[in-house]
């Protein structure tokens, strides 16, 4: 399966927000999109980083209730590791779990066009499996 069917599934649209929004407002997007992670981007197209909220938390305990009005830039992630929509999911699920990564930003041509999540790779591959055991099944039965 590839990344792109992922995205047919789930939708392209992408939370971002800009480079000088405040931790606060941040905090406030992820809680209203139930979300875990948005792209920090200037125009909605071009990455300039990833913020999620493990990195709240990891900079929280440091910061402490300073951090709420810092920009976001402070916290984010600047070099973001992407993948592209053609790219196969059992290879990104790999990448994923060998970096810890739990959000990964979908480009073409170095544009955004979707973000993937560790679960939707998980429920991508379990569904896969769900129609290969159907199958193996109806083979088994003489469905066939």
């Amino acid at each position: 399966m590839r990344i792109a069917e992922i995205l047919r599934n789930k939708g392209r649209a992408v939370t971002t927000v800009v480079p000088q929004t405040t931790v606060r407002d941040l905090l406030t997007a992820l809680a209203d999109h139930n979300i875990g992670a948005v792209v920090v981007s200037p125009d909605g197209a071009v990455i300039a980083g990833i913020v999620s909220e493990r990195d709240v938390v990891r900079h929280l305990h440091v910061h402490g209730a300073a951090l709420l009005d810092r920009p976001v830039t402070d916290i984010m992630t600047a070099r973001v590791r992407t993948c592209g929509p053609d790219e196969d999911v059992s290879s990104l699920r790999d990448v994923m779990t060998e970096h810890r990564i739990r959000h990964m930003p979908v480009v073409r041509s170095d544009r955004l066009v979707g973000i993937v999540s560790i679960g939707d790779v998980v429920k991508s591959e379990i569904t896969e499996l769900a129609a290969e055991r159907e199958h193996l099944v109806d083979y088994l039965q003489g469905n066939y």
